[in-house]
């Protein structure tokens, strides 16, 4: 199962399990039903789901049209996420919220009941998307970078709990990606925006072969990536906060 599977680098990692004869539930806000009629040529059957996950009754929801399958979970990819650019200030309460809601909190509420019968069954793979961005404070989408950093964290530390039950945890860390995060969470105008970014099929093959291998992480896309975490490690939190500033800020790609 793929959450956020109708776009973006979701979609390539449908695309990736479908091409490796994979059956595959797509789980999305909007768009699951026509990212399956588009993948419907795949190696494996494509069964949308359409539900907010950043609400308690979606996720629920998508687990009760799973169990009602009578078929195992064997991966399950948490990538279902958005972002708020801006100043914390300059921005919604309601947005960061509802972040908060689909970025972490479901991340764990789905994690947990897909797990706990992975765990059962004794076997299961896990995907769970970060980010580049988790390594570092991110002013003007800093609750987005926070929210990747606790993803990745979370991702870490269940790996650890679940290493003697068959069930292994991935962390996938893209950096800038070519799909609609930058329109979709404001940040159209930023360096980082007009920055060059991957391929999601690159990002999405990186991960899923992550996945299969039950590697702990993966930076994925190019090497400016790796070198952008690499780098960060040699400075201090307020120098990362800085640096990546300049790179998020409003208007900041017209300077």
């Amino acid at each position: 199962m793929v959450t956020g599977g109708s776009s973006g680098i979701g979609y390539e990692l449908v695309r990736q399990f479908l091409d490796h004869g994979h059956d595959v539930v797509i789980a999305a806000d909007v768009g699951a039903q026509q990212a399956a009629t588009a993948l419907a040529d795949g190696g494996g059957q494509v069964l949308p789901v359409q539900c907010d996950l950043a609400t308690t009754e979606g996720v629920d929801d998508l687990y009760r049209q799973l169990t009602a399958l009578d078929r195992p979970v064997e991966a399950l990819a948490l990538n279902a996420g958005v972002g708020v650019g801006g100043a914390l200030n300059d921005t919604a309460l309601s947005d960061h919220l509802r972040l908060v809601a689909l970025n972490v909190t479901s991340t764990v509420h789905l994690a947990k009941l897909v797990i706990d019968d992975m765990v059962g069954r004794g076997r299961g793979r896990v995907l769970v998307t970060a980010s580049v961005a988790s390594t570092m404070p991110g002013p003007y989408y800093a609750t987005y970078a926070a929210s990747k950093a606790f993803v990745l964290s979370f991702a870490e530390g269940i790996r650890v709990e679940l290493a003697d039950t068959g069930v292994s945890v991935t962390a996938l860390m893209p950096g800038p990606t070519d799909t609609e995060f930058f329109h979709r969470a404001g940040m159209e105008g930023t360096k980082a925006d007009e920055s060059a970014k991957d391929d999601p099929a690159d990002v999405a093959r990186d991960g899923f072969e992550a996945l299969m291998a039950g590697d702990d992480h993966v930076v994925a896309g190019s090497i400016k990536n790796e070198l952008q975490v690499v780098g960060g490690r040699l400075m201090s939190m307020e120098m990362q906060a800085k640096m990546h500033a300049r790179l998020t800020e409003p208007g900041s790609g017209t300077d």
